[in-house]
């Protein structure tokens, strides 16, 4: 991409477990027309194995998954006007390496307290994450200071999804428009 063309954006659904990131996710992407990357998927099979055995991820686990989160980004941006990825990005070490050399690139938090989360996660099913887990989630996460990180918005995710994802998508458009 040239800098003559427009700006491409990427936004970054982050949060722990449970908080709706791909229903979120895919809720945008059919609304907004987005490219739509679940970065679960790029987890390595030992990461799922260990996650799947209730182990919680440590910075080891995840820096090659965050890694090729940041190549997936920035491919993305290439051929994409508008990307939705998935990924905690619980730490801001982590949301540090997605953003080197992304340009464009929001992160979105889906802000939750632990009660409602729990609930959510004791409700689902088929998926790896246990609800035992989301103790070391809410450990591990580093809430960002968006004073620091001017980057990131903050999305409460209290009320019904259908609201969530309106939301999500009024501060993708706000944020893509003030960027072109």
């Amino acid at each position: 991409m040239s800098d003559s063309q427009k700006p491409h954006h990427a936004f970054v659904l982050m949060g722990v477990s449970g908080c709706g990131k791909s229903a979120v996710a895919n809720g945008i992407a059919t609304g907004l027309n987005a490219a739509f990357l679940d970065g679960d998927y790029l987890h390595p099979r030992a990461n799922i194995e260990k996650m799947a055995d209730g182990h919680p991820l440590n910075d080891d686990d995840r820096g090659p998954w965050l890694q090729s989160l940041n190549d997936a980004i920035f491919a993305m941006q290439r051929t994409n006007e508008l990307s939705v990825i998935v990924c905690s990005a619980l730490k801001k070490s982590y949301r540090d390496i997605l953003r080197h050399q992304n340009k464009n690139l929001t992160f979105i938090w889906l802000k939750g307290d632990f009660d409602l989360i729990e609930s959510r996660l004791k409700a689902r099913r088929g998926h790896f994450f246990k609800p035992e887990m989301l103790v070391t989630q809410f450990d591990t996460l580093e809430a960002p200071d968006i004073t620091i990180e001017r980057d990131v918005q903050i999305l409460d995710i209290s009320p019904p999804l259908d609201a969530v994802i309106t939301g999500a998508m009024q501060i993708i458009t706000q944020v893509a428009g003030e960027r072109t």
